[in-house]
């Protein structure tokens, strides 16, 4: 089967702009080249059909592409289509991007009242991802919550693009985070499943669930805690006295509650 992206993009019922941006984005193959023209084969076909089948079950483009590098491998080695192992993990994680369903753009800006430019600049600093859903731009429904959380902290007097500028570099090392972290899943909890039964799907998906909340708990607490101590020393050297009192009395009162949902 020999197509030129026009007609793969027929084939496929997306866009010839759909077909160079998965490209772009390394979630399909290169095509080989005839002359000036690039020719697409059903293992592209079959791909995008795969990726538009993922998006619908609320997966990221992110998330996709871990998947189908991870399908291909597993492809190549064995030489059958196989399901990858980070299925029940990344459908677990799927199920909780979801939540209670996803809204537009324009939705998340009418519920949060804040103008959609700004949560354009949101986007692009990383504090928020949209996932697609049948070729429509979606956010998960608790970024609703992180939205309104950023308008109250800038209502504060907190200067906008130094706050974006802070959420970019948090974004960027949370991601990094997020990878090892998951390495760390994969080392210790599903290898040992997988070699101790043949079929831990769904043990891994509950054991994933329980232990995000946690794991979640455990780093707010810690940036809490770091925040509070690094503010203390700050006032400390300055010889703040009464407001470091102030401060201490606040943070003995307050508890930090973080819930999953």
């Amino acid at each position: 089967m020999d197509l030129r992206v026009a007609e793969l993009a027929v084939a496929a019922g997306v866009g010839v702009d759909t077909v160079r941006f998965y490209q772009s984005r390394g979630l399909i193959p290169a095509p080989r080249r005839e002359g000036r023209f690039a020719i697409y084969g059903a293992t592209h076909l079959e791909r995008i059909r795969r990726i538009r089948t993922l998006l619908d079950q609320g997966f990221s483009l992110a998330q996709i592409r871990r998947l189908v590098e991870d399908e291909e491998a597993d492809r190549r080695s064995s030489g059958d289509a196989v399901e990858t192992d980070d299925r029940a993990l990344l459908e677990a994680l799927a199920a909780r991007s979801i939540g209670e369903g996803t809204v537009s753009r324009a939705e998340l800006s009418a519920e949060t009242g804040v103008p959609e430019a700004l949560v354009a600049s949101v986007i692009q600093a990383g504090l928020i991802q949209p996932i697609e859903v049948q070729g429509e731009e979606r956010f998960p429904r608790q970024d609703l919550e992180m939205v309104k959380g950023a308008l109250e902290i800038l209502g504060m007097g907190l200067p906008l693009d130094r706050l974006l500028e802070l959420a970019a570099q948090h974004a960027a090392n949370v991601d990094a985070l997020a990878e090892q972290a998951i390495d760390l899943f994969d080392d210790h909890v599903r290898t040992p499943l997988r070699e101790a039964s043949g079929d831990e799907e769904e043990e891994v998906r509950r054991t994933f669930e329980r232990l995000l909340p946690r794991a979640t708990q455990i780093v707010a607490l810690h940036f809490q805690r770091t925040v509070v101590a690094r503010a203390l020393a700050r006032l400390r050297g300055r010889g703040e006295e009464s407001a470091l009192e102030r401060a201490l009395d606040a943070t003995q009162k307050a508890r930090l509650e973080v819930s999953w949902r």
